[in-house]
């Protein structure tokens, strides 16, 4: 795994735009795992800005591809679409790509678009509100779907 970590660190940095499956939840609902591919550009001389997804290492070696949130003095805080807390600060030395665009369902989707810019922003203005609306929504199917139980099939119910 280390020296898939350092070909992604190499490739980007020589200038190659790379497309990568995220793995995880934490940028939920943009990426789903298994689905959905990132394409990744080296970050050059580019800063990125809020709202940017960026690919950093964490310092315990992990490459992470969260949301900027903001900037500080100490450096840049960043926090998944499906995550309420942010993380930092996080070095400008500790980027090494940024997020050029998406696959889904075999189309490609760019950062530029504006319906992409849009959406980004009011996700990313909503993040104090993700949690209340985790938890309407899960209030909402639990009372939609099979009673109460969020969806849950339950073969004892239908025996009974």
């Amino acid at each position: 795994m280390e020296s898939n970590r350092k070909n992604i660190e190499k490739l980007l940095a020589e200038g190659n735009v790379l497309r990568i499956k995220p793995e995880g939840c934490s940028m939920y609902p943009m990426f789903v795992p298994g689905r959905d591919e990132a394409v990744i550009r080296g970050k050059g001389n580019y800063n990125a800005r809020r709202g940017d997804v960026v690919l950093y290492r964490r310092k315990n070696g992990m490459l992470v591809l969260h949301r900027l949130h903001h900037r500080e003095k100490e450096g840049m805080y960043m926090v998944g679409d499906n995550q309420v807390k942010t993380e930092g600060p996080v070095s400008e030395g500790q980027v090494i790509g940024i997020l050029d665009g998406f696959i889904r369902n075999g189309k490609y989707i760019s950062t530029s678009n504006i319906l992409y810019k849009l959406l980004s922003g009011i996700w990313l203005f909503m993040r104090p509100l993700r949690r209340p609306f985790q938890l309407a929504v899960a209030w909402i199917k639990r009372r939609i779907f099979k009673g109460g139980n969020g969806g849950i099939y339950e073969p004892e119910a239908d025996k009974k």
